[in-house]
């Protein structure tokens, strides 16, 4: 059997898939390559150039092997860009994921793995968020996630799929081979290691009045090889006849000044920073508790510290200082 991955040439997607691929799954990808990069993809995978939207590429996706398993990525995921544009995010956040469930049914395979986002919370009313808590997303973005959620559970009360959903913010950091390479760059980290670089001026800090320590919004970051082993454990669990929803975070979040101070430690280089005004939908506070994780998955993140995080994602940048495109 095997492992549909949608969106496996993106960032954390082809990470994943990497990670599928040394422990012998059998791994089909699923990728429009309008945010991935071919050159991403694993070597080992299959590889069917698709659009979610056309039942046409998702069947010749399901036609690649005998998949029994579909592990989702492929959505827009920017808050700024789903508050300008929110018919985008729930046309192919929402439209896309029930096209691609619908492609299951016609295919007989009845597991999902869904990577959604903490976003669903939105401004928590407890830090460290626990998968009880309630969802109240502020963004469009958030909300989308939550209702494919929404329609996951459905799904399963009508057609017996089971499902694993989990939440995290932040993937950051890079393994040898996979890093982060988008265009534009909306992540924080890379673009604190543009400036470290020379490629840009300086980094927008967008707000600076929040009630956090340092009035900077604070955020849970992970290490995008920890996320990917999370999803190569949470396919146990669905396989196991399982389903579930984990919150995936190092349970100690980190500020916009913090990040920036630890690219500046690591690079050794001048980091400029200015602030702007705050961005719509963007919550203080957003720490995840990992707890249910970590007891029902066994999960164990291995690289928890900013310092440790930030380096990988350098490290990558100075060996691809053009991504993939160029690197």
């Amino acid at each position: 059997m095997a492992v549909l991955v949608s969106g496996g040439a993106g960032y954390i997607g082809s990470v994943c898939v990497e990670r599928l691929l040394a422990a012998g799954e059998d791994v089909v990808v699923l990728d429009d390559l309008s945010r991935g990069h071919r050159e991403a993809l694993a070597p080992g995978a299959r590889f069917v150039e698709g659009d979610l939207r056309r039942s046409a590429d998702l069947d010749r996706a399901f036609a690649a092997a005998a998949v029994d398993c579909v592990m989702h990525f492929a959505a827009h995921s920017q808050v700024p860009e789903s508050m300008a544009d929110p018919g985008k995010y729930f046309g192919d956040n929402v439209g896309g994921g029930v096209a691609l469930l619908e492609a299951m049914r016609r295919h007989g395979a009845r597991d999902f793995l869904f990577s959604s986002t903490a976003a669903v919370y939105g401004s928590p009313r407890t830090i460290p968020i626990r998968e009880d808590d309630p969802t109240e997303p502020t963004n469009p973005y958030g909300e989308s996630k939550l209702m494919l959620e929404t329609v996951l559970r459905w799904y399963g009360v009508r057609h017996g799929f089971r499902h694993v959903a989990l939440r995290y913010f932040n993937a950051a950091g890079a393994t040898e081979t996979h890093g982060e390479d988008h265009e534009p760059e909306t992540h924080l980290i890379p673009i604190v290691l543009d400036a470290a670089a020379g490629k840009r001026e300086a980094v927008e800090v967008y707000g600076e009045d929040y009630e956090t320590p340092d009035g900077t919004c604070v955020r849970d970051y992970i290490h995008v090889g920890d996320l990917a082993e999370a999803h190569r454990l949470a396919l146990g669990v669905l396989r196991a006849g399982r389903t579930g929803v984990y919150n995936l975070g190092n349970g100690e979040g980190f500020s916009v000044r913090q990040v920036i101070e630890t690219a500046r430690k690591v690079t050794g280089r001048e980091i400029r920073a200015r602030v702007g005004p705050r961005r719509l939908g963007d919550p203080p506070v957003l720490v995840a508790s990992s707890e249910r994780a970590r007891a029902e998955l066994g999960w164990r993140p291995e690289h928890a510290s900013l310092e440790a995080i930030v380096a990988s994602a350098w490290r990558w940048r100075l060996e691809h200082p053009h991504g993939y495109r160029k690197g």
